[in-house]
């Protein structure tokens, strides 16, 4: 139990400190940004109470944010999306005793089933976050392409930290 609550300290450290340190710095063509600090939300145990969730789905938004002079939108996106997290985990995986203790990664879920589940789970936090930091459905063709171009991005970021991640 200890080892598992040291593993996911670290990996909640370890995604805040890629996000803030290197991956805010990087913009692609000024619309694509890539958002690796939700893999922690993505590494979560299927099984784990929600109120776990949202708590730190909250936390690691509000860290983000204060690095990022962001206020509140990883915040509120984190928190909105943790909460759709396993309907969408559900929506590909089927349901029983053991999908329901599973971590969801490639290893454990395939990489078919893996991959939909993380690119619909960053699809909806993207397009979360763009609208609440445009707070406004007018530039619905910019936040369309910058969630679609960061989603991209962030899908192929974060197979492949999921491939170098030891299980």
């Amino acid at each position: 139990m200890s080892a598992s609550i040291l593993r996911y300290g670290l990996l909640f450290l370890v995604c805040v400190l890629l996000q803030v340190l290197i991956f805010n710095n990087i913009v692609l063509f000024h619309v694509a940004v890539p958002i690796v600090f939700i893999y922690f939300i993505i590494h979560l145990p299927i099984n784990l109470k929600l109120s776990y969730v949202f708590t730190f789905s909250f936390l690691l938004g509000l860290i983000v944010d204060v690095f990022s002079d962001t206020p509140g939108v990883n915040a509120l996106a984190c928190t909105l999306t943790s909460a759709l997290r396993i309907p969408i985990y559900y929506a590909y995986v089927a349901k029983d005793d053991v999908t329901s203790r599973q971590i969801p990664t490639i290893s454990t879920l395939g990489i078919i089933e893996y991959s939909k589940y993380l690119l619909t789970f960053i699809v909806v936090y993207c397009l979360l976050a763009f609208s609440i930091e445009y707070f406004s459905f007018a530039d619905v063709k910019e936040i369309a392409i910058m969630t679609g171009s960061s989603a991209v991005l962030t899908f192929i970021l974060l197979l492949a930290f999921d491939s170098l991640i030891p299980e």
